[in-house]
């Protein structure tokens, strides 16, 4: 048997540098069929269902007691916890009450002060003039006193005690011996003072030369200006009357400082006192001489009688009637004191009081009225009668009445003309 050789490899370097291509399969592999639906999402836990809000206790019902704990052993009790401060509850906002109708404001502001603050007007003067016969009978006196004892100095430490009544401490004795004043507290002056203040911006004088004082009493409503700086209220007007008629009252007393009132009467009241001391010492002895001679005999009391005559018609004939004139003083005092009562009043009125003083002046009328008809009662009680005022008590009167001071504030008190 024959067999055929294998065919000799090619030597050509062509043949020899291609390789065989590779034999692929007549059909692609069959690969696995993809599923025809996604697959299922994974089943997650389920959340538990949302239950209902707990029932929260009512506000109005009565809660039941906590319960009682057993409370430790006294040995190891535990210390007792100080009480804590409470947070202060702020108050509730009210509604103000409504101001008097004669309030007035005391806010503080700029002040114009006059160059002139001081005056003495007619009725200063003519209370100087009327008290010239009480110097000039007090001049002598002193005079004969002085040539007996001290000589002439003692009529120039007389002429010169005049100025006390403008000295500061001498007119705080005069307010607390002669007036009865006493200094305000310190809740009286929280009060007072910004109303005189007020009174005193609108008048345009400083405040502080002035002295505020009170007078305890609490059924009068009244204040007083006296030497040269005191003023003077009664607790009654200072804790019952509103800001607005307690600042026309001071303004009233205010008028009497600056228009001279106040001092010109407390200097003449001051130069007369030796003429009057004089006249009670002469009037005590005339009046005991007169007992003692009409005791003895009728006929010595007409001896001594007649011996006072013939010396006070000589008194009278020397000093040219000049004692006539004193006895008639009080009267024409009496009056000038009322002009200066009105003089005060257009003041305050000037300085816009006239309402609240008229106010103040009603108040007056109404409490001395009152007055009047408990004195009747009380006299009709007891089975007498009261007596009608006399010629002479209303020729006294240092006040004018009621009517009149109403009637000299009417200018003020009428609706102005729109300007």
């Amino acid at each position: 048997m024959t067999t055929t050789p294998n065919p000799p490899e090619s030597t050509d370097p062509r043949t020899a540098a291609e390789p065989t291509p590779p034999q692929y399969p007549e059909q692609p592999p069959a690969y696995p069929a993809g599923p025809t639906q996604p697959p299922a999402p994974p089943a997650y836990p389920a959340y538990p269902a949302r239950s209902a809000p707990p029932a929260y206790p009512d506000p109005t019902a009565q809660t039941p007691p906590p319960p009682a704990y057993p409370q430790p052993p006294a040995q190891h009790a535990a210390p007792p916890v100080p009480p804590q401060p409470q947070p202060a509850i702020p108050p509730q906002p009210t509604t103000p009450a409504p101001l008097h109708a004669h309030h007035i404001s005391t806010d503080q502001r700029r002040v114009y002060l006059k160059a002139h603050q001081r005056h003495t007007d007619a009725t200063a003067f003519g209370t100087l003039l009327l008290y010239l016969p009480h110097f000039l009978s007090s001049l002598l006196v002193v005079s004969l006193v002085s040539l007996v004892s001290v000589g002439g100095l003692g009529i120039l430490a007389w002429l010169l005690s005049g100025l006390l009544v403008i000295h500061r401490p001498t007119e705080e004795v005069i307010a607390r011996r002669m007036l009865g004043l006493r200094h305000p507290t310190q809740e009286e002056f929280a009060r007072l003072a910004p109303v005189w203040q007020e009174v005193a911006a609108r008048a345009g004088v400083d405040a502080q030369n002035y002295q505020l004082w009170i007078e305890e009493n609490d059924t009068d409503l009244n204040a007083v200006a006296a030497a040269g700086h005191i003023v003077g209220v009664t607790t009654f007007a200072l804790n019952r009357l509103p800001n607005g008629e307690l600042a026309a009252v001071l303004a009233h007393e205010l008028g009497h400082h600056v228009g001279g009132h106040a001092w010109a009467s407390l200097l003449g009241y001051w130069y007369a006192l030796p003429a009057r001391l004089a006249y009670r010492v002469i009037r005590f002895l005339a009046l005991v001489t007169l007992r003692v001679a009409a005791f003895f005999s009728v006929l010595g009391f007409l001896v001594i009688a007649l011996f006072l005559g013939l010396f006070a018609f000589a008194t009278l004939t020397t000093l040219y009637g000049l004692p006539l004139l004193i006895l008639a003083a009080p009267y024409a005092l009496a009056a000038v004191g009322r002009r200066a009562e009105l003089r005060a009043d257009q003041h305050a009125a000037a300085l816009g009081f006239a309402p609240m003083l008229a106010s103040v002046l009603h108040q007056m009328y109404g409490a001395d009225q009152a007055a009047k008809q408990q004195a009747a009662l009380a006299a009709r009680a007891a089975g007498t009668r009261l007596p009608k005022e006399s010629a002479i008590a209303k020729l006294l009167a240092t006040h004018p009445d009621h009517h009149t001071r109403l009637h000299h504030l009417q200018p003020w008190l009428q609706p102005q003309p729109p300007r």
